[in-house]
């Protein structure tokens, strides 16, 4: 991913205190991590770029860059800069990743974890958004629209997580930010189940579209129990929407195979 530095309105970094320590330079980073402001791979400015910016000097940013380093919180490429690491794919091991994925019932208890994690997400959303998060959501809103109208399906399914990533950054507790990007990286990658499932049809798409957007309006009128609500009952369409994709394919299953069978008992005859 590549650095979002240059368009960023504001410095992310700022001096350090007076004491000019690597400790220093290791909280404000971890802070930037810890708050969701930095995102896995995106590339730190270069080393004297970032040293004029936090008033350190280059020695004391190598030490400071080294123990995050050792932390697993950055990444470094000889001659290709800094990154900031994979750190929310850590949150669920590699081992607990195949073993879900593995089992179907994870998708159920997935599906329920989620509901109770989204409808105090957005609770809290709606109590906390500020003017920067309402005006984040509303532009998500309208992209999701315009991949809708236009049928751009990707694009609209890049919308549907990236409102979810914004609703997180508005509700302004860590915890629960940490622990829905690694639920939606699974979700990405299919651990659960195909999201091509839930937006099978034009109806279906519809549905979730007014669903993001009574969530989105809820958040954005300061309303928490309608946007809780809003939230839960989201969740709860996608569960529905994925029984029916697996129960209308066991179907189509069972009527393969009888049509197999007749046309065996046929030829038998």
């Amino acid at each position: 991913m590549e650095s979002l530095y240059a368009e960023t309105p504001f410095d992310l970094f700022t001096h350090v205190s007076h004491n000019r320590t690597a400790d220093e330079v290791v909280r404000q980073i971890e802070l930037l991590l810890l708050e969701g402001i930095l995102r896995d791979g995106e590339r730190l400015p270069g080393e004297r770029e970032l040293s004029k910016r936090l008033d350190v000097s280059r020695p004391i940013l190598r030490e400071a860059l080294k123990v995050l380093e050792v932390r697993g919180l950055l990444v470094s490429h000889h001659g290709g800069g800094t990154y900031v690491a994979d750190i929310i794919g850590q949150v669920f091991s590699k081992p607990v990743v195949e073993l879900i994925a593995r089992h179907q019932r994870a998708t159920i208890d997935y599906l329920e974890y989620r509901r109770a994690l989204e409808g105090i997400t957005a609770e809290f959303a709606a109590q906390r958004a500020t003017a920067y998060d309402k005006q984040a959501l509303k532009r998500i809103v309208e992209d999701m629209r315009r991949a809708h109208a236009s049928g751009r399906f990707e694009d609209e399914l890049a919308a549907d997580v990236a409102l979810h990533n914004a609703i997180g950054e508005a509700a302004h507790n860590i915890i629960l930010l940490h622990t829905l990007r690694a639920c939606y990286r699974l979700l990405e990658q299919g651990i659960f189940f195909h999201r091509h499932l839930v937006f099978a049809s034009d109806h279906a798409r519809g549905q979730l579209l007014a669903q993001h957007e009574a969530i989105s309006d809820a958040i954005i009128r300061a309303e928490p129990a309608i946007a809780k609500a809003a939230a839960q009952a989201h969740i709860d369409y996608i569960a529905d929407a994925i029984r029916e994709a697996e129960r209308t394919g066991e179907w189509q299953r069972i009527s393969q195979l009888r049509m197999q069978q007749r046309s065996a008992s046929g030829k038998s005859d």
